[in-house]
């Protein structure tokens, strides 16, 4: 006599209880309509990052699929650099974006002046602050790009940068393991340096309320639409007939002015200059300027040499409270430096420069 045994699936089904993996409720509609949310939004994200990076930055397709999250945390190759997104004002739910760390540390590495050939599975303090403020701009030109597209004002909270280096650090607070997000996976490209995969994952919420808003017109959720709606039948269905109210005539005249006569005030009426006489102004000098980025600046020592866009004959700039006033050249007087006046700017230089 064989005996057959139920699994705890059939036995849950059988009790009418859902198993310990709910099934993705996301249909093919909803999921066309995410994925050409993250299209757009992610393009834009890339637009951003080309500029920061100063290199041709290509997404492909998305590639929309319906996982438990626990699968996510398990297929997740580590390193990984981790944005929590979490909606403030125009949507619901959370949002996640990932990048693998040997991505983010050529990013880092072009973000500083490199030529993005520093390619490691570890990121410094220094670079690992680069790529959140990568992420943190990409993710706000993205949160814009949604709000454009579905007609509404999307705020989001500061993002949550982290990394997962290790398999207890992989972990998400705001998500249950246990329940299904959606997944958008994308292949970026960086110009031959970086060909990798980043994903941008919703929770179920956020996917049901962007579907609403895209297919009930896109500025309005489909509780706002349906409310206007009960409030029109509310109405009475006679109005008493609106009553104009007469318009009054308007009596046009011709202005008078006085004659003008000129001034007859002494010239020599008393200024009120002395008032302000021991207010006091900072006065500075410009020796020059130079641009440089972060790489070079960390590697500035003691006996560096600045070269600035000054020649070595040419005027300094003399400024007074940020204004620039006159030019000079240095003396020393008493192995003190100094500053000889050589050229006072004129009442119309000194006026074009206050703008």
């Amino acid at each position: 006599m064989s005996e057959n045994f139920l699994s705890q699936e059939e036995i849950d089904a059988l009790l009418g209880k859902k198993s310990k993996v709910d099934e993705c409720i996301i249909g093919d509609v909803e999921k066309d309509i995410i994925g050409e949310v993250g299209n757009i939004s992610m393009s834009t994200a890339a637009t951003t990052m080309s500029s920061i990076i100063n290199h041709k930055v290509l997404i492909t397709t998305p590639r929309v699929s319906c996982v438990p999250f626990r699968q996510i945390i398990e297929e997740c190759s580590i390193p990984k650099v981790v944005a929590g997104i979490q909606f403030k004002q125009g949507l619901m739910g959370n949002n996640l974006l990932m990048m693998d760390v040997p991505d983010a540390s050529i990013i880092a590495d072009l973000m500083m002046g490199g030529d993005g050939s520093s390619k490691s599975d570890v990121l410094t303090e220094l670079e690992m602050s680069a790529v959140a403020e990568a992420m943190n701009q990409m993710i706000g030109s993205a949160s814009t790009a949604m709000a454009t597209m579905l007609g509404r004002p999307i705020d989001i909270f500061p993002p949550d940068v982290s990394l997962w280096d290790k398999s207890e650090n992989i972990k998400y607070d705001n998500i249950d393991p246990d329940k299904h997000i959606c997944r958008i996976a994308f292949d970026l490209d960086v110009e031959g340096l970086i060909q990798s995969e980043i994903m941008q994952i919703f929770d179920i919420d956020t996917v049901d309320e962007i579907a609403k808003i895209m297919m009930s017109g896109g500025s309005q959720s489909v509780d706002e639409v349906v409310e206007p709606q009960s409030q029109i039948v509310e109405e009475p269905k006679h109005v008493a007939p609106k009553i104009e109210p007469q318009q009054e005539k308007v009596i046009v005249q011709k202005p008078v002015f006085d004659t003008l006569t000129p001034n007859r005030e002494d010239k020599k009426s008393p200024r009120n200059l002395d008032l302000i006489l021991d207010v006091p102004l900072e006065f500075s000098v410009v020796l020059g300027k130079t641009k440089k980025t972060i790489k070079d600046i960390l590697s500035l020592g003691n006996g560096s040499v600045v070269e600035l866009d000054k020649l070595a004959d040419e005027p300094l700039e003399i400024y007074v409270n940020g204004k620039l006033i006159a030019q000079g050249e240095v003396v020393v007087i008493n192995e003190n430096f100094g500053i000889r006046i050589t050229n006072i700017l004129s009442k119309e230089q000194r006026v074009q420069n206050l703008k």
